[in-house]
């Protein structure tokens, strides 16, 4: 897919976007960096596939920083900005993409700590480097969004409850961001093809992934979510902070914001 945003358009923007070795927030940063961005990528234990990315990147004139931090571990969080700090001074686009919660042996509440804990304290900790005219950009699904008046598949429950928590968490601090000068939009999509989520979803609900595209008409994929996600780095912010992206028929307006 062709990017969106304009060349040369964030020449001289420093972006960081979380959990960005691989899918939408890899795409994510491809885009923000053929738009002159410097751009950080961030990986949890993946540096190899993070460094491949950046790799690439420089190899077309980009600008990278590779930065690897487990964001459920606050001193983890403190050392990847302060490794940012000391490299660019500030940060111009904070993307708030790393999410989880399907993964195999992990804690019952780890949902909670990734989606709303760890968000809260990327956000809070991001601050000091966030000047006037600054985006913030958290990314979630239609059925994280949506799950107070509509029901998701069981599987998925417990991450949608844990991307609605970190949601709303993090729009109680919008008042803040906005004396600051530092605009919030959130990203809503529907289930997009080829992400992790996606797979984790149709191997514990075989025939899940072909419903929903059914019933939506159609699905975005990783590159086509991916742009919207950059897009909303520098589109004017709408009145409600929240950006919904594909076909929300099937889910109740109610818990739009």
């Amino acid at each position: 897919m062709s990017n969106p945003l304009a060349t040369s358009s964030l020449a001289g923007k420093r972006a960081l976007v979380t959990g960005s070795s691989r899918g939408i927030g890899a795409d994510t940063v491809g885009y923000l960096a053929e738009a002159g961005a410097k751009v950080a990528i961030n990986y949890r234990n993946k540096e190899a596939r993070a460094r491949k990315l950046a790799d690439s990147i420089e190899a077309s004139g980009g600008s990278t920083l590779v930065v690897g931090a487990d964001l459920t571990d606050p001193e983890s969080v403190a050392a990847l900005f302060a490794a940012i700090e000391k490299e660019w001074g500030g940060l111009d686009i904070l993307v708030l993409n790393a999410s989880g919660g399907m993964e195999s042996g992990m804690a019952a509440d780890y949902a909670m700590l990734l989606n709303r804990d760890a968000q809260v304290n990327v956000l809070k900790s991001a601050l000091p480097l966030l000047g006037e005219g600054s985006r913030v950009v958290f990314v979630t699904s239609h059925q994280a969004h949506f799950i107070r008046t509509t029901p998701t598949m069981p599987e998925y429950e417990p991450v949608a409850l844990s991307k609605r928590a970190g949601e709303d968490a993090l729009r109680e601090l919008i008042p803040d961001l906005n004396a600051r000068g530092i605009g919030f939009v959130v990203v809503s999509g529907d289930m997009i093809e080829g992400t992790i989520t996606a797979t984790l979803l149709e191997r514990a609900n075989p025939g899940a992934i072909s419903a929903r595209k059914e019933s939506a008409g159609r699905l975005y994929n990783v590159s086509e979510f991916a742009a919207e996600v950059a897009s909303a780095a520098v589109d004017p912010i709408p009145s409600d902070n929240t950006r919904l992206i594909g076909d929300v028929s099937d889910f109740g307006e109610g818990a739009r914001s």
